[in-house]
């Protein structure tokens, strides 16, 4: 389990071989795969802004493709790891108004009591902690826009 945990911490799926884009390991474990797929690799043409070219970083894309969430503290962690956190950097597609908030609804396996969390000027960076391991559906909205993103939290 640990060695499995490590090759997928550093990207790598059995034999060692790089991970280009893989279902979240939720779907080994129940069967029910969280809907979204982390990829590493370079990021969508509209998301590359401050990143060098050819950078390979994990992301997901949410469901309208309205949204990336580019995963820096990737794997994401319930409880978070004490030497790092589970930072997200969050980008739109559509030009987000600054002062508007980014308003998260997040739910374990899709359903269950929500977890609400502000990112406070929009999409950017943030820390996102969850409760508890598992696939969470995140319900985003920023200004006028509604989208959603399934993220997968590893249990330590």
């Amino acid at each position: 389990m640990v060695t499995a945990v490590l090759l997928l911490a550093m990207g790598c799926t059995d034999g060692g071989t790089p991970a280009r884009e893989r279902p979240s390991r939720a779907a080994d474990a129940t069967g029910a795969p969280c809907a979204s797929r982390v990829v590493r690799g370079e990021p969508p043409r509209w998301a590359r802004a401050g990143f060098r070219p050819g950078a390979e970083i994990h992301h997901v894309s949410s469901r309208r493709g309205d949204m990336l969430a580019v995963l820096f503290g990737y794997p994401l962690f319930s409880p978070p790891m004490p030497d790092r956190g589970n930072k997200i950097l969050w980008r739109s597609r559509v030009p987000p108004v600054p002062s508007d908030p980014l308003r998260i609804e997040a739910r374990l396996d899709g359903g269950g009591t929500p977890v609400r969390i502000t990112v406070d000027g929009g999409p950017g960076p943030s820390i996102i902690d969850l409760p508890s391991p598992g696939c969470w559906r995140l319900n985003l909205r920023w200004g006028s826009h509604l989208d959603s993103i399934d993220l997968e939290y590893a249990g330590r």
